[in-house]
């Protein structure tokens, strides 16, 4: 039995769907039940409530082998180690005595970055936290994601314009959130592997947010433009939309840990198993989008 927690997630749906093509022994953790697929709930074990439930997670994990976990990171959390590490707590306390042998989890490059990181620091702190319970661990460790930017598809496609409080020409790793998914999906169904472990995803290339700009602008047929915000402009943005005041600043540490490098910092041998070009994402992804 696999669990996967967020199934109607923007990750967790489509590590579902790839898990579903191999498997049909597949258990989900939702909030909302009807927000899952109708084509998909007949076909998977629903446990209705909060993967941070404990009476939730006991139910979730009984006769499970394999878990996809990863915290939802709610903005209105009161801090980032409460979105990730808090959330995850009744998870850990639970698997030491379940039948679970292996978990994948969400997480993010920056181990051994010297300064605070926000999410990123909170989400290191989690997967410490999984593997210190005996399981075998894959965190697979993501770039920034490539689908935030669809996030700005009506001002991509009103004005032309894209905003990020980063640099125009810093080059940083970006990875497409199906090649995370594809990823999570293999480690879930191949259960070869063994130990405490990260797998560094970091999309093909290296590529700023002016030469994103200048690849939107070739996909789409139409001049977009990327503008560098302020990251104080940022900050108050998120409080804005609801984030609060910890989890603001935990956005900014991250946001300010990429922008020095930390992505960048620790490079693996080689790049593998997310082919998924900004180019591509573009075409597959953003162009519906933004046409629609």
């Amino acid at each position: 039995m696999i669990l996967i927690t967020t199934p109607s997630g923007d990750i967790g749906s489509r590590v579902l769907q790839n898990v579903l093509k191999d498997r049909q022994d597949v258990r989900v953790i939702a909030r909302n039940p009807s927000s899952l697929p109708e084509s998909l709930r007949h076909r998977v074990e629903v446990v209705e409530g909060s993967h941070a439930d404990p009476d939730v997670i006991g139910r979730a994990i009984s006769g499970v082998e394999s878990v996809f976990w990863l915290p939802p990171g709610s903005p209105s959390s009161p801090s980032a180690e409460a979105a990730y590490v808090e959330f995850s707590r009744a998870f850990c306390d639970a698997l030491p005595a379940s039948s679970v042998t292996h978990v994948v989890g969400i997480s993010a490059l920056g181990r051994g970055w010297p300064k605070p990181a926000g999410l990123v620091t909170a989400s290191l702190q989690m997967d410490d936290m999984i593997g210190r319970t005996g399981v075998n661990y894959r965190a697979l460790t993501c770039a920034s994601l490539m689908d935030n930017i669809q996030r700005q598809a009506e001002l991509i496609q009103a004005d032309g314009v894209f905003y990020q409080p980063t640099p125009a020409r810093l080059k940083m790793p970006h990875v497409a959130k199906a090649d995370v998914a594809a990823a999570a999906a293999g480690h879930l169904l191949a259960l070869d592997w063994q130990g405490v472990g990260e797998v560094p995803l970091m999309g093909p290339e290296d590529i700023s947010f002016e030469e994103m700009a200048e690849v939107m602008s070739s996909v789409l047929g139409r001049p977009v433009r990327y503008e560098e915000m302020p990251m104080e402009q940022f900050a108050g943005m998120m409080a804005a939309m609801g984030a609060s005041d910890g989890m603001v600043r935990a956005y900014v540490d991250m946001l300010t840990a990429k922008n020095e490098g930390m992505d960048t910092a620790r490079r693996p041998a080689a790049r593998t198993g997310t082919p998924t070009t900004f180019r591509q994402w573009c075409e597959i992804e953003l162009c519906p989008v933004v046409a629609a």
